[in-house]
């Protein structure tokens, strides 16, 4: 991989790590324009990850001290039970990512017409949470629109919609934030729920690949590389990342959804004619 490659391949996944567009959606596209779509290089994958991981982390910084603050007090708090919260809601991506790693993976060798298939699915989700949130508002009392915080059963159902979305094309931010909206939690505490919920299930998949390509060495998986092209990725990761997670933040606390289901419904148009 040159480090052009590697810097377009790490912009794209901290833009898109965090915009309802789906990251592996674009990764896939990009790499075919790229010409290295036949191959996947578990160490850039690990590093790229890693790297939307600390953007997550150095932008929730405050919530995240808070909660670990909250837990080491070793009682029964508002935080040891949003925490519990963040557990139930990893459970059915846990389930999918041991049980079912295999056929998960096997999906995105598919080719582009999965991503394509999946991105019409992302914007049809997202145009369904923008358009029908206001309606429900309209059925509901004045002082009752959202709920006062997200709920267990809330929790998991979240956490099923991200399970789903492990598909290529298939955006997970996207779908955890309709969901939680659908639902009727508040947007800004359902953006921050959605991007604090990955941070577990991103540094297990990094550890297993990590893991794996150990096991692998040099038979068949890269797993030499120029310093200069991984740390162009982790870096232009890192500080996209940084500005997609702000971003991200602010565009749902103001409702703005339908232009990235424009966006991807575009987008999956074009893949699939492609």
């Amino acid at each position: 991989m040159t480090w052009i490659e590697a810097l377009i391949l790490g912009i794209v996944q901290g833009l898109t790590e965090f915009l309802p567009v789906s990251s592996s959606g674009h990764l896939q596209v990009f790499k075919e324009l790229l010409g290295v779509g036949g191959t996947r290089d578990l160490t850039f994958e690990v590093l790229v990850h890693a790297a939307t991981v600390c953007s997550t982390i150095v932008v929730l910084r405050k919530e995240i001290s808070t909660l670990l603050q909250g837990l080491f007090r070793f009682k029964l708090n508002e935080e040891t039970l949003f925490l519990f919260k963040i557990f139930i809601s990893m459970l059915p991506v846990a389930i999918v990512g041991l049980c079912f790693k295999e056929q998960v993976e096997s999906i995105f060798g598919e080719g582009l017409n999965i991503v394509g298939t999946c991105l019409l699915l992302t914007a049809c989700l997202l145009a369904f949470a923008y358009y029908a949130k206001p309606l429900s508002d309209k059925l509901r009392k004045p002082k009752s629109q959202t709920k006062a915080d997200i709920s267990f059963v809330d929790a998991l159902i979240i956490g099923i919609s991200q399970a789903i979305a492990v598909l290529p094309g298939l955006s997970r931010s996207g779908a955890t934030i309709a969901t939680g909206i659908l639902l009727g939690n508040n947007k800004e505490k359902v953006a921050k729920f959605s991007f604090l919920m990955v941070l577990v299930p991103i540094l297990g998949e990094a550890l297993l690949d990590v893991v794996k390509v150990v096991k692998v060495g040099t038979g068949g998986v890269e797993t030499t590389h120029s310093l200069v092209p991984l740390l162009i990725g982790f870096i232009a990761a890192f500080i996209t990342g940084l500005l997609a997670c702000r971003w991200m933040l602010n565009l749902v606390a103001k409702g703005n959804l339908k232009w990235f289901a424009l966006y991807c419904a575009a987008l999956g148009l074009l893949v699939l004619v492609w």
